[in-house]
């Protein structure tokens, strides 16, 4: 059993296709799951608190948006060093990796606790959050700052695992997350009317619980390294996760301000465009949890196969994810333009709110598509540690493109969300364009070394 699980873990032989989709699958699981998180807390709100309470949540969803993506991309130069070193048979620097990210990642959670808790309603009243929803809105940040270290920590350990090549024991701790978070939301919100601040304890108690879970597991796991207590420490091995992990980082997070400065567009429109633009956003999250999966699993396939030298199944292994992708994307692109209307009206009553919804949808449906292309090469190029180049296409696609075109589009008379979500498309493909680039470039100076 456990060759079997070795042999599933290496990613450096066999048919692609038959590794990539396994490991994917988990990844995809969990992402539909901690998506779930979020679409729960605006479900229950919508259907047993306020108007200002579903705001709020949506709002300060935002909020939690960004740290948790910031992050999950930080941890993600853990992800690629574990799994280069696994690649390489250098198992026994994997300790300090860990008992790096260990001191690393408390420091910034430290950080996020005082800016969340104490910068709350600044945070708040910075997104525009309608006057009826300012107070709802800082609570909800202000808890979910309160939480923050076990939100961090989830994502750490989860990056852990997939640097490992386990993808399937995330899946298993962010499911019991999410049956605690489904049941607090129904005790907090729909039973003790607490409205946007029961959502967000509920969230915060899911995270711990997951925490815990995730642990328990890794310190029953057989690990192919081991740690001790002088590897807690700021490492040499802090450094190189750092390189990868901070341009990625830096990255998501001008991308996610460039996010709220949207979503602070959007609430100028008024209440109703703040709401249905917050249900829209639970729905795009589930949207693009397959390219995210597709770009999470990328990472680690290529880095290991780039560790044992094996440049040219990374690069099949790309096209395959493009390829999975893609078929995906078509599905998800005929439901969320066809039926947006539908899924809207699963976390509103509000006849108003759904259809401003459903607006956004509309513009947004063909980034379903494109974006299984983005993600597939972003997820190549991480794994070949060109974080440094993802960061800058990232930011030239957002910063040059999506926000000014969302800007624009959201000071027009008569101001039409579908506008506004056909920026996050459009920008879409100017960051392929930008990476085919690249991957020419990239090839052409490989070639040249070799010969």
């Amino acid at each position: 059993m456990k060759n079997k699980e070795n042999d599933m873990m290496d990613f450096t032989q066999g048919s692609i296709l038959n590794k990539l989709i396994p490991f994917m699958m988990p990844v995809l699981g969990a992402l539909v799951l901690q998506a779930a998180y979020g679409a729960v807390d605006l479900l229950v709100v919508g259907k047993f608190g306020s108007t200002a309470g579903l705001s709020a949540v949506s709002t300060g969803s935002q909020v939690l948006n960004l740290v948790t993506f910031v992050v999950t991309q930080f941890a993600m130069g853990i992800t690629v060093l574990i799994a280069r070193y696994i690649g390489e048979k250098k198992t026994g620097q994997i300790g300090e990796v860990l008992g790096g990210a260990a001191v690393v990642f408390t420091i910034i959670s430290i950080g996020l606790f005082i800016l969340m808790v104490c910068f709350a309603k600044p945070i708040s009243v910075l997104m525009q959050a309608p006057t009826e929803a300012v107070s709802l809105t800082t609570v909800y940040v202000r808890i979910c700052g309160s939480g923050i270290f076990f939100i961090v920590a989830y994502n750490v350990l989860a990056a852990v695992f997939r640097g490992l090549g386990d993808s399937r024991s995330p899946l298993i701790f962010v499911l019991v997350a999410c049956i605690v978070n489904i049941v607090g939301d129904m005790v907090l919100v729909a039973g003790l009317h607490m409205d946007a601040a029961g959502a967000a304890l509920a969230t915060v108690l899911a995270q711990a619980v997951s925490v815990v879970c995730a642990i328990v597991m890794l310190v029953k796991k057989k690990l192919p390294f081991s740690i001790s207590k002088s590897d807690f420490r700021l490492n040499k091995q802090c450094r190189k996760f750092l390189e990868i992990g901070l341009p990625l980082a830096l990255q998501e997070f001008l991308t996610q301000l460039s996010f709220l400065a949207l979503c602070a567009f959007v609430n100028r429109l008024g209440l109703e465009a703040s709401s249905g633009y917050g249900v829209a956003c639970k729905i795009v999250n589930f949207a693009m949890l397959i390219p995210s999966s597709l770009m999470q699993s990328m990472a680690s396939f290529v880095s290991q196969n780039v560790g044992a030298g094996n440049k040219k199944r990374a690069k099949h292994a790309m096209f395959t994810g493009i390829g999975v992708g893609v078929a995906f994307g078509c599905v998800v692109f005929l439901i969320v333009m066809f039926k947006g209307d539908v899924l809207a009206g699963f976390f509103s009553n509000d006849a108003a709110v759904i259809q401003k919804g459903f607006d956004y949808l509309k513009g947004f449906a063909p980034e379903t598509i494109v974006t299984a292309v983005l993600f597939s090469m972003i997820g190549y190029f991480n794994g070949n540690n060109k974080t440094l180049w993802v960061m800058i296409q990232g930011l030239t696609q957002t910063l040059l493109v999506r926000l000014p075109m969302a800007y624009i589009m959201s000071i027009q008379p008569n101001a039409s969300l579908t506008n506004i979500g056909l920026a996050a498309p459009t920008s879409t493909v100017v960051g392929i364009v930008l990476n085919v680039i690249f991957f020419i470039y990239m090839n052409k100076k490989e070639t040249g070394v070799q010969s």
